[in-house]
């Protein structure tokens, strides 16, 4: 016997399905309607430079980004840890993971994840590294002071 769970799911699944079906069919009669300018109907600023700037509205001009960075190469004691614990890896990169690592809400997770990143691994770390935990609170405290 089918349970009632399992044809709940087929009909999200055949429900989707027609959706998306319906959506190109209709993209595919603008297609024939206006000819190659049936891309005006689903973009905006087709004129526009947006395929050359893809992306870099979350890097440029993000003002938290651009205060990590400035913090991350002044001559605050934080900081200096933090680039020697670094050695040769790449400051921008760093900050750009820190900035994002910054969104998490949760301060256990952001702590972890700033361990993550100090350690340059993906996966969980053993906290009991003392100097590795002072410096990733450090750096948050001063992070949350910045931001």
């Amino acid at each position: 016997m089918v349970n009632k769970r399992e044809t709940h799911s087929c009909d999200n699944q055949v429900d989707t399905f027609a959706e998306a079906l319906a959506t190109a069919r209709q993209m595919q009669q603008n297609w024939l309607t206006y000819g190659v300018d049936f891309v005006n109907v689903y973009v905006d600023d087709v004129d526009g430079d947006w395929l050359e700037t893809w992306g870099h509205d979350e890097i440029v001009g993000n003002s938290r980004l651009d205060a990590i960075k400035e913090f991350l190469v002044s001559k605050d004691s934080v900081a200096i840890k933090v680039r020697q614990h670094l050695g040769e890896r790449s400051l921008f990169d760093f900050a750009v993971n820190l900035e994002e690592s910054w969104r998490i809400s949760q301060t256990n997770d952001r702590l972890s994840a700033v361990i993550n990143l100090l350690t340059d691994e993906e996966n969980s770390v053993d906290t009991d590294d003392v100097k590795l935990l002072d410096l990733a609170n450090s750096l948050l405290v001063k992070l949350a002071e910045i931001l």
